[in-house]
């Protein structure tokens, strides 16, 4: 059942609207269920069974049957009344661009109030969209609803079979394509990527450059400090330099100033690293980092090995996600 929210429905600013949803709402109901009632008395046997049995209701309702399209136009200037109405107040209120825009947008409301055979069903939509609105405004949960969540389940589970149909016969076609030696991913290579180099090695040196700029600059006294932390631990640790501290008189002294100077030397080899990085001479570095990824199309196309290695790697990459994809997760969500 559609659980109400009382608080919202007080709160809401709206108030006329939502009492008119609710009477539209009950209106199409009532009217819906006329329609399938008279549908099914239009049988001669049901309506002989109603004559037979209860003929009180059969004289009642036979004179509506009969001028049934009367009646369901009742229905209908209602309902184009209620239209109407929100039109104009779409208008007034300027909800749209253009005053034409609401009779296309609503154009659900419109087809329902048909009073002709199976456009009259239609007003099904109508139910649909009132529901909706509701929903919208927090008045109604429709999700709370066991007919919503049975709907929502087989709609889910239908939507993931087909995606991973989908999904199966596209990987398959990429397996194929690379089997059959495809000249597509040569194209990207070549066509596309190595063109570009230039640019990549441009952007790749600048993100470096800023990485380096935001991370050591501002940090470089305590890296500094923990680096010569670091090396003093491990020549203290080290026996040879150790044993050096044995020799008369000036042992310790020689020690103390290897400690110092590797301790100096590290710290300045790190510091002249990520200065470099952080400037404009890491282009060259970046360059060369670039062309043992990037290699010349003539050099790229003489390694044959390393290219059936690299399409066996993305085969099996293929094969592990048409693996994925067929695992059925809304099977693990049965009730």
């Amino acid at each position: 059942m559609l659980k109400i929210n009382r608080e919202n429905l007080k709160s809401s600013h709206q108030t006329i609207w939502l009492i008119i949803d609710f009477l539209m709402l009950g209106l199409l109901i009532a009217n819906l269920a006329l329609i399938i009632f008279d549908s099914v008395y239009a049988f001669s046997a049901i309506e002989g069974f109603f004559a037979e049995h209860t003929p009180g209701f059969h004289g009642l309702y036979d004179p509506i049957h009969e001028n049934f399209l009367f009646y369901d136009l009742i229905f209908v200037s209602i309902f184009l009344t209620e239209f109407f109405v929100r039109w104009g107040y779409a208008v007034k209120a300027s909800v749209y661009d253009r005053w034409y825009f609401y009779p296309f947008i609503h154009w659900y409301d419109l087809v329902g109030c048909i009073p002709v055979g199976s456009f009259r069903f239609l007003r099904v939509l109508r139910v649909i969209s009132i529901i909706y609105r509701l929903h919208q405004y927090k008045i109604i949960d429709v999700t709370s609803m066991r007919a919503y969540q049975f709907v929502n389940f087989y709609y889910e589970a239908f939507m993931e079979e087909l995606s991973d149909r989908i999904v199966l016969k596209v990987l398959s076609g990429v397996q194929q394509e690379v089997k059959r030696g495809s000249p597509l991913f040569e194209r990207i290579q070549h066509d596309i990527v190595y063109p570009r180099k230039d640019m990549l090695t441009d952007w790749i040196s600048q993100r470096v450059a800023q990485a380096a700029q935001e991370g050591y600059v501002p940090n470089r006294g305590a890296l500094r400090s923990y680096l010569e932390d670091r090396v003093d631990s491990a020549l203290k640790q080290n026996l040879e330099l150790s044993r050096l501290k044995y020799l008369p008189v000036v042992g310790p002294t020689i020690q103390e100033t290897l400690e110092e100077a590797v301790g100096d030397i590290v710290a300045n080899v790190i510091h002249q690293i990520l200065e470099d990085l952080a400037s404009a001479s890491n282009h060259a570095f970046i360059e060369d980092i670039i062309n043992v990824f990037m290699p010349d199309p003539a050099d790229a196309r003489a390694e044959s090995a390393a290219n059936e290695a690299l399409i066996n790697l993305i085969l099996e990459i293929l094969d592990a996600v048409k693996a994925q994809v067929r695992v059925k997760h809304w099977r693990e969500e049965l009730p």
